[in-house]
């Protein structure tokens, strides 16, 4: 029991660095038009997990249109609290009694449901090959299988406010010293140039995956610092937290104290030029501020003329619970989430970039940030590769900016700090 009891907090750890019963129902049978029917007319339910209440309206129009197809399957979306996610997951999982389908927390987060066996693995489902193996890394277990169909592609970028740029004679930067130069022009102009929010460190450290790859050289830094053959305390990476260091002066006064809703706000109101964070954000962003002119910067080139390097992450994925009773039917939805038509409602529902490969957003910014993404992207280090550890890699990094910040450590201090996190957790 006490080891049990040991687990059982461990996994709600690890979920945290990302932030029932059912009726009965019989085998699944295709028919010629593509819709499948339980043999004995019976409607199977499903009970489906989600930290995103309000994405409710995409899922509705997603299991409509699965359920179109899949009549005698009936999916009920049980969405809940972000922050309340992990607890009510990890004890529906060890009680046996939860759902059918749950939304799984990226890399670490999935792996340690995967490997605690709670999860079937979904290597034989319908178009989870088509999925570039990059993205369905996300969803692998320690066996090397894939556990989960990956939802969406999230980006870190810079958001710009079009007008604001238009009226000061501004051109969009495409390398950091570019990006210093309009910083340095709106600060004289008496505009916050970057609506940066530092009350939750974990907004820090996507600012760094958003400016830092140029600095250490994104895809090649990365691969050594995971073969072994380079440091956090390497001079690269250094060089990305001093730039971060940099542009302190450029963000709002007590920004480490500002809240995330608030850095938005400056941006509506044209207090501020530029904000920095997911793509994800640029839903809200239109639908608070309609009138105004957004526009993406998706990360910097190492020189002018370059392609800019994008840094992308995969933002959880579906999984079907290993003990359903009704498996044939979970693997028939996750078939449905690894295909083209659901990648497409996504995408135009939610403004952001599907997993699914060849899927076209409608929506033109969405568009353009997808195009970037296929001429060049790096991963998120510290989510992607840093989540190990008590606390976490990540974490440490992400307090450890704060604390530069504060004036508490310095540049050098807060590399360090974070080498010596994750030389521990390996």
């Amino acid at each position: 029991m006490k080891a049990k009891g040991l687990w059982i907090v461990a996994l709600v750890m690890i979920l945290s660095i990302f932030v029932s019963a059912c009726s009965g129902g019989k085998d699944v049978a295709s028919s010629d038009d593509g819709k499948k029917d339980v043999k004995d007319g019976e409607k199977t339910k499903l009970v489906m997990y989600s930290w995103r209440p309000e994405d409710r309206s995409m899922y509705e129009k997603a299991i409509a249109a699965f359920q179109d197809k899949n009549p005698n399957i009936e999916i009920e979306f049980q969405p809940y609290k972000s922050t309340e996610y992990n607890t009510i997951l990890t004890n529906a999982l060890v009680s046996g009694e939860g759902p059918d389908i749950i939304q799984l927390r990226p890399y670490e987060g999935a792996k340690s449901i995967a490997d605690n066996g709670y999860i079937m693995p979904l290597d034989d489902v319908k178009g989870v090959s088509d999925i570039n193996e990059q993205f369905l890394d996300a969803a692998r277990g320690s066996d090397g299988k894939v556990y989960g169909v990956p939802l969406s592609l999230n980006s870190a970028v810079i958001f710009y406010n079009k007008k604001i740029f238009k009226d000061n004679g501004i051109d969009v930067p495409t390398t950091y010293e570019e990006f210093l130069n309009v910083c340095e022009k709106l600060k004289d102009k008496g505009i916050t140039p970057i609506a940066q929010s530092g009350r939750a460190a974990y907004l820090l450290s996507l600012t760094h995956a958003a400016i830092g790859p140029t600095a250490y050289g994104a895809n090649d830094f990365v691969d050594k610092v995971l073969d072994g053959s380079a440091k956090l305390t390497d001079p690269e990476f250094v060089k990305s937290v001093q730039w971060m260091s940099d542009l302190k002066k450029y963000f709002p006064k007590d920004f480490v104290a500002l809240e995330d809703n608030d850095a938005q706000t400056l941006l509506y109101t044209g207090k501020a030029a530029m904000y920095i964070n997911g793509d994800y954000r640029l839903a809200t962003l239109e639908d608070t501020a309609p009138d105004m002119e957004i526009g993406i910067i998706p990360g910097f080139a190492e020189e002018k003329g370059g392609t800019p390097v994008v840094t992308t992450w995969v933002d959880g994925s579906y999984a079907g619970v290993k003990n359903s009773k009704h498996p044939e039917e979970v693997k028939a939805f996750m078939e449905f989430l690894a295909s083209p038509e659901f990648g497409k409602i996504f995408t135009d529902e939610m403004d952001r970039v599907s997993a699914i490969s060849g899927i076209k957003p409608d929506n033109e910014i969405v568009s353009k940030l997808a195009e970037a993404v296929d001429q060049s992207s790096t991963p998120y280090l510290m989510l992607v590769h840093f989540g190990k550890g008590e606390p976490t890699t990540k974490t440490t990094f992400e307090n450890a900016l704060q604390g530069m910040y504060l004036g508490k450590l310095s540049v050098d201090e807060v590399a360090k700090q974070a080498e010596e996190s994750y030389e521990k957790a390996k």
